[in-house]
């Protein structure tokens, strides 16, 4: 067994502890093209970049020395980059963290009795087949086809009901309130 020794390659030569660093530096305006480039927004960049340096610092002792570095830190950032993508999508940001008072106040409530009345008598205007079709699509939210087997009626019918209905609703309602306007 003597004539077998140990042979090392470039990559198990010990590295300077600052290596990864040096690497990094000398690759950061790819790597920040690169997240720009895979859609990261410009204000998280650099987050993202601190990230994929963390990943590479992390990894720099079990990394392939002798191969192109700027396809493992592709891939890294790509990672990253679809992680971030998933987290903007399970989140919902929002800048007021009160939770919002849903009631109405006076003025409010008196507005809302108002405007349930307007719609109440501008329906009346509405002939009752089309009001039907109206009220059970836009207010009850049944679907189309529903309405059409419940009336008895085409689905076509049920579509032209429902436009002409609503043609009709919005015509009382501009009359009344520009009725009111005159008083």
């Amino acid at each position: 067994m003597s004539h077998l020794h140990l042979a090392s390659s470039a990559a198990s030569e010990r590295m300077p502890e600052n290596a990864s660093l040096s690497a990094f530096d000398r690759e950061l305006d790819y790597v920040f093209a690169t997240l720009r480039r895979l859609g990261a927004l410009p204000h998280e960049v650099e987050d993202l970049a601190q990230e994929l340096f963390i990943v590479l610092h992390r990894n720099w002792p079990s990394l392939d020395h002798g191969l192109p570095l700027r396809p493992y830190l592709f891939g890294i950032a790509f990672r990253i980059v679809s992680a971030q993508r998933r987290r903007h999508v399970r989140e919902v940001p929002s800048l007021n963290w009160e939770p919002k008072d849903e009631s109405l106040g006076p003025e409010g409530a008196l507005q809302s009795k108002q405007a349930v009345e307007l719609l109440a008598r501008a329906l009346e205007a509405v002939p009752l087949p089309r009001r039907a079709v109206v009220i059970m699509h836009d207010l009850d939210e049944i679907p189309i086809t529903e309405i059409a087997r419940n009336l008895s009626i085409s689905r076509f019918g049920a579509y032209a009901r429902l436009t002409k209905g609503r043609n009709e609703l919005a015509a009382a309602i501009r009359r009344l309130l520009t009725g009111k306007a005159r008083l």
